[in-house]
């Protein structure tokens, strides 16, 4: 079992910054991809970002790239979500996601955290 914990959502200002933190705690965490996705009110879970094991390679969304930065410290068991140029379609609840198989899937992960709210105010 893996247990994840996001934070570091909140309000912000169109054109502003915010980074989640995810932090994870049981199996070995350097073991699992790493995602983090987002889900707005009426619309399907997105990937908006993921990160391999070892942190060597990384997605993006077309809708992020450039803003929106992914990482991991495995050292610390956290994956971090750097947002930047925040938009008004950046509001979601975003989720970080552990899972083997390397995927901007949903299904593909085994493991959730609760989710963080951001809202970015126009």
């Amino acid at each position: 079992q893996v247990q994840l914990v996001e934070s570091g959502g909140g309000l912000m200002q169109a054109g502003g910054s915010l980074r989640l933190s995810c932090a994870a705690s049981g199996r070995t965490f350097s073991d699992y991809n790493m995602g983090w996705f987002r889900q707005a009110p009426g619309k399907v879970r997105e990937c908006v970002a993921y990160i391999t094991w070892g942190g060597g390679s990384t997605y993006y969304a077309d809708s992020v790239k450039g803003r929106f930065t992914i990482s991991r410290g495995n050292a610390k068991n956290t994956v971090y979500l750097q947002m930047n140029s925040l938009k008004a379609g950046d509001t979601a609840v975003y989720y970080c996601a552990a899972g083997v198989q390397l995927s901007a899937f949903a299904d593909d992960y085994t493991y959730w955290g609760q989710g963080t709210l951001v809202t970015v105010s126009s």
